[in-house]
């Protein structure tokens, strides 16, 4: 997003940090440049993906994970539309659309987020194709980026 555009999320919101033991930081640094990663378990025959970030994979529960970078789009599995604020700061930015979004290249994991660039009364589609928009907030050390989503263009 450009300094022009409007945030999704307003000012005032806490900003969001990886977890005090960095199973995170790596996805919110890649966010940073505009980069989609999962994690992945790296044991032969295994290759899972899972979201979100864990200590041990899900599937053959080996310590060897690490991050992948995706492409940045997905459909949407499921939405719910946003009525009631749960923080003071999102008052004005009523109604907004959440969305779980699925990853099918990697392999149909979710993530959730805001569907954004699209009227928040108008019709959202279960397999509605969406895309990630990278969304960067302040500067320096303070900075980070959030991801949200929008509607295809394809």
């Amino acid at each position: 997003m450009t300094a022009e555009q409007e945030y999704t999320l307003p000012e005032g919101l806490p900003a969001p940090a990886p977890d005090v033991d960095g199973l995170g930081a790596e996805f919110w640094e890649a966010t940073k440049e505009h980069k989609l990663l999962v994690q992945r378990c790296q044991e032969d025959n295994c290759d899972t993906w899972q979201w979100g970030p864990e200590h041990i994979c899900h599937t053959c529960h080996s310590w060897d994970l690490g991050y992948e970078e995706v492409e940045p789009t997905g459909v949407v599995y499921s939405w719910e539309r946003v009525w009631y604020p749960v923080h003071p700061a999102l008052a004005t930015g009523l109604p907004y659309m959440t969305v779980l979004v699925e990853l099918p290249q990697a392999g149909n994991v979710r993530m959730v987020g805001n569907l954004v660039g699209q009227d928040p009364e108008a019709e959202i589609k279960i397999g509605q194709a969406v895309e990630a928009v990278f969304e960067d907030h302040g500067e320096g050390e303070d900075a980070y980026t959030l991801v949200q989503w929008r509607p295809s263009a394809s």
